[in-house]
């Protein structure tokens, strides 16, 4: 699982890669983003949290590396809290103050805020449950937290099919965007409803993430 988890990111960590590379002074690899080179410390610090909690978040899911390694598993679930964080307000932060994207409406900017937010408080609520030792709803609202950003691995394909078969508008585009969140979301209620009809797991820790 956590092979094809940090496989679904592939292409957008190539891009926003590329994107630092710009940003620090190298070539112009990609299209031109104004609103990007104008203030680019949010978007430095939205790539590079979302890079390392991408791989360090499926390591967190596996559940054979949490039985094998539980102390790790703790270690890293304070990192990856710390960066799951950064990667929900720094993108919070562009949608309120960047220039909006071009090619995209209202309903994107809505979409984003509220994407945006429900990781923000997955992650805050993942923490609170297994501070109570509630390793169910700890697990479950870390699940959804990283479903939700792995938004942008899905929507390579959201966008790449709605763009095919309806166009490239602006309606198009912010729909195809909320679909790429919505399939992730639903992805991982499936996982979690699996997990609970299987076994309740066992309280191993007051403090990390899953």
């Amino acid at each position: 699982m956590p092979v094809a988890l940090v496989g679904l990111v592939l292409i957008p960590a190539i891009a926003g890669s590329l994107r630092l590379v710009e940003l620090a002074g190298g070539p112009l690899l990609l299209p031109a983003n104004p609103r990007m080179t104008a203030s680019p410390a949010p978007v430095v610090a939205h790539i590079t949290s979302a890079i390392a909690y991408a791989v360090l978040g499926a390591l967190q899911l596996s559940a054979s590396l949490r039985r094998r390694h539980p102390v790790w598993h703790r270690a890293a679930g304070r990192v990856v809290l710390v960066l799951g964080m950064a990667v929900a307000l720094s993108a919070l932060w562009m949608t309120l103050f960047y220039a909006r994207q071009p090619g995209t409406g209202e309903l994107a900017f809505l979409f984003r805020l509220a994407f945006g937010s429900g990781m923000a408080a997955s992650i805050t609520l993942g923490f609170a449950a297994i501070r109570r030792g509630d390793v169910a709803r700890h697990q479950a609202w870390m699940t959804r937290a990283y479903a939700l950003a792995l938004g942008a691995g899905t929507q390579t394909f959201s966008l790449g099919v709605g763009h095919a078969a309806f166009g490239t508008g602006a309606l198009t585009t912010d729909l195809s965007l909320g679909v790429g969140w919505a399939v992730n979301l639903a992805v991982a209620e499936y996982v979690i409803r699996r997990r609970h009809n299987g076994r309740t797991p066992r309280v191993t820790s007051k403090v990390g993430t899953s």
